[in-house]
């Protein structure tokens, strides 16, 4: 199968997985994240069937969902190249790249990962942040059945995995846990410039929310 046809495929098969779903991990957000990647790929003059393929098989089964398990994506996106015949090397480039992309807490050090997953690391990060990123935030925070914010509940920094998955009580501790990290933990130059101004939107955003939230 060609290039063209192996994205073409792959992008059908996730839309199929991931329409409607209500998280804020939807088709739209890895439709933005491909978008943002291939963007980002271009400038970075990174090899695109790559990031194609990984940014949008990114959450095909995301360990939020899946008992903590960061490698289960990497396993159903192997079933799925392995089944439109993908080359051996593409499948472990993108395996590589899904097992090693996601954020795993505050101070937890991001793993190496090649140009071609810092990209789609980039691209996902950038979908967290910013206006789009306050609504998935939300989003998500449902989802959990998390308020919105209790001032009694104080923001926990994850030293590493196991305490991140336990943090997030609040969505709004999450700004403070994840989101307003973000800035400082892009690869690319092309992320950097992307993030300043998503990072801003954040501040904005807290400050007002601040202001409105009634003094104890």
């Amino acid at each position: 199968m060609d290039k063209q046809n192996l994205i073409k495929q792959t992008a059908k098969f996730v839309e199929e997985q991931m329409k409607g779903e209500g998280s804020g991990h939807d088709w739209w957000h890895v439709w933005r994240v491909w978008q943002l990647s291939k963007k980002i790929g271009k400038k970075e003059k990174a090899n695109l069937l790559v990031v194609e393929i990984a940014a949008l098989l990114h959450d095909i089964s995301d360990w939020k969902f899946n008992d903590g398990d960061l490698t289960i994506g990497g396993r159903v996106a192997t079933k799925w190249l392995k089944k439109i015949k993908a080359s051996e090397s593409l499948i472990k480039e993108v395996v590589d790249i899904l097992n090693k992309c996601s954020f795993k807490g505050s101070y937890v050090k991001d793993d190496v990962l090649s140009l071609e997953g810092q990209i789609v690391q980039d691209a996902d990060r950038l979908d967290a942040i910013g206006a789009i990123g306050i609504a998935r935030t939300f989003a998500y925070g449902g989802h959990q059945q998390r308020e919105i914010y209790n001032p009694k509940i104080k923001v926990k920094m994850s030293k590493n995995f196991k305490e991140y998955q336990k943090s997030g009580e609040t969505t709004i501790n999450h700004f403070y846990e994840k989101l307003l990290l973000v800035k400082n933990r892009m690869n690319t130059q092309t992320g950097k410039k992307i993030a300043q101004k998503r990072h801003k939107f954040l501040e904005v955003y807290l400050k007002e929310f601040f202001d409105e939230w009634p003094k104890l």
